[in-house]
Formats: structure tokens, sequence, C-alpha cells
């Protein structure tokens, strides 16, 4: 009896999704191909594994097999790491990141990894937390670096540093208070920062405050500098801004809430890379905090 480590993904892949097509996607296989394996693994133990006749739903042997399939892959990819030489493990890594990150420590992190695993390919993925939340369980991306945690029993979320707010404004601008009338410029519209200072300002300004959203940090900060408004944005970001003297703070007697951000991923037997991935953006995100 023989089989091999693609046959359990493809096997395993099916199982989860319950269906050939989304296994192949995930896998990044043609669904003959898909079809090939879970056939050949078949032939080799001598059993069906699925039932044809209910979409793909494991029999009674394939679902025993799930657990045996799961700790196989597990024990490779627990030698793979702890054995092999990380330097040699070359694949394609795709990470989905939000701008708050990409404008922070987002290239040490790239760095360290690469130094790390040398031969890994990466792809870099910019957009919203709720974007890259659905493109992770799209299986478009590996590793998710997003405001979290995603509450899905099937994701591992690795808590990173959170991101401070604060008001910021031009010295030429003599706005003390966001009721004051000052557009208040911020993140894009569909994002939990925007939601959540829209709530609080209507709160505590009633309706008359104005929100000038953008999907871009960096033009949000721009656009405070030329006094065109009064940011709500992350402390972190503004180093260079509140050096150049461009913007300033001041502090209206509140602060909207900090931004909690995790490195996510979908748990899986073989998570060996997104696994060590999430500890090295914790590591890096962690001294970046404290620098």
């Amino acid at each position: 009896m023989r089989f091999t480590l693609d046959q359990l993904r493809a096997f395993l892949a099916v199982a989860r999704t319950g269906n050939v097509r989304r296994a192949a996607e995930e896998l990044h296989l043609t669904q003959p191909a898909v079809t090939a394996r879970i056939k050949t693994l078949e032939a080799a133990l001598g059993v069906e594994l699925f039932d044809r006749s209910a979409s793909m739903r494991p029999t009674k042997n394939g679902a025993a097999l799930i657990g045996y399939a799961e700790q196989y892959l597990k024990l490779n990819s627990l030698i793979q790491r702890d054995v092999g030489r990380p330097d040699g493990m070359q694949s394609l890594f795709r990470i989905g990141v939000s701008e708050t990150i990409v404008q922070s420590w987002l290239p040490e992190f790239i760095t360290t990894l690469r130094a790390e695993f040398p031969r890994l390919t990466v792809e870099i993925d910019v957009d919203i937390s709720r974007t890259l939340r659905e493109r992770l369980f799209a299986n478009a991306i590996d590793l998710a670096l997003l405001m979290g945690p995603i509450s899905d029993y099937r994701v591992e979320n690795i808590p990173l540093p959170d991101y401070q707010m604060t008001w910021f404004r031009s010295p030429s601008l003599s706005v003390s208070d966001p009721a004051a009338g000052a557009p208040v410029i911020t993140f894009a519209r569909d994002t939990r920062p925007f939601r959540l200072l829209k709530e609080t300002l209507l709160e505590r300004c009633g309706p008359g405050a104005v929100i000038f959203p953008s999907s871009s940090l960096s033009a949000c900060f721009r656009l405070v500098a030329a006094g065109l408004g009064i940011g709500a944005l992350p402390l972190s970001l503004a180093a260079d801004y509140l050096t150049s003297g461009q913007v300033e703070q001041f502090d209206p007697g509140w602060t909207p809430e900090p931004l909690s951000f995790t490195a996510s991923f979908l748990a899986a037997p073989e998570v060996s890379v997104t696994g060590r991935a999430a500890e090295i953006a914790q590591m890096v995100a962690t001294a970046y905090d404290k620098n």
C-alpha cells in the first residue's frame, strides 16, 4: 500500500470543502488532477473515500482517514521545520496586509522572513481588513496581517501590538475640537476605525461632524499637513510629519480607540511556514512598537 503526501493533501482539501472544484482552486490544481489523486489514493487503500452521490461527503472509511491524514501531514511539517533546512524551502507565500502595517513595519517583516526562508517567493496583497478576511477564507492568501482577531474556529490568530490613535492638525490650523467644524480626515469608509470614529463623533459632537475618509493613510497625513482638516490617525505613522513640523498633535479631551491587529491564518495540518511567518510578524511588530 503506497500513497503520497500530494494525495493526502487532495483528500483533505476535498473533505474540507466538499467540492472538487473548490479543492482544486485551493491547491492550485486542475479538477482532473485532484480527481486523479483521490482515485489513486482510493486504489492504494482499496476503499472508497467519498460518497459521490452526496456532494463528495466522506464515507465511513473516509471519515476515519481524516484524522490520520492530518497527523501524517503535521508530522511531515514538523520534520521539515525541525530537521530540514529552512533555506531549502521554496514556494509561493501570499500575504494580505492592511495599509497601516504597510506604512510601518512591513519592510522589516519581509526582510526577516526572507532571511529565514531565502527561497520563498513572497506575494503581497494590500487591502482593507474586511477584504483580506474574505480572501483568507477563499484561500487566496496564506497569511493576513489585519485588524483582528477573526472570530472563526478555522482561524489561528497571533496578537500583534495595538496602534494608538491620536489627533493631528497643521500648525497653521487653530482648531482644537472635532466639533469645531473642520473635516475629520481618517480611514476608508468600509473599515472598523471609520465606523467606530463615526459613532463616537455622532455621540460627542452631534450630526454636524464632517468626515473625509481615505483609503490611503499617506494621503490622510498630506491633507492634514495642508491644513484641509484634522486627522484621527495612528500615532506611530506620524513620526516624519511631526519631526518636520508639518503636523502637530492636539488633545480635545478624548482619542479614538486603539487599533487591534493580528497575524491570522487558516488552521491546517501543514502550517510550518505560515505559523512561523506569523511568529516573525509578532516579533518584528513588537520590536517596532518598542522603538
